[in-house]
């Protein structure tokens, strides 16, 4: 069981771990949820979103300015 991750230059497949959510996948990374937006399979997904097989998960990292 594997689903893809994109991030930056990150373009992978990755393999999936049981029960694994989008905060585990952040944890993983060393990212935060405050500075990270996660979209799984083209929707926004919350952390405590479970991570499937063949999903595609995009994090797009929030930049903040003034």
């Amino acid at each position: 069981m594997e689903f893809e991750l994109k991030f930056k230059d990150i373009d992978e497949k990755r393999d999936l771990k049981e029960n694994f959510t989008i905060q585990d996948l952040l944890d993983e990374l060393g990212l935060s949820a405050q500075t990270i937006v996660a979209k799984q399979n083209g929707e926004l997904a919350v952390e405590e979103s479970m991570i499937n097989d063949g999903d595609e998960v995009k994090l797009i990292q929030i930049i903040y300015g003034g």
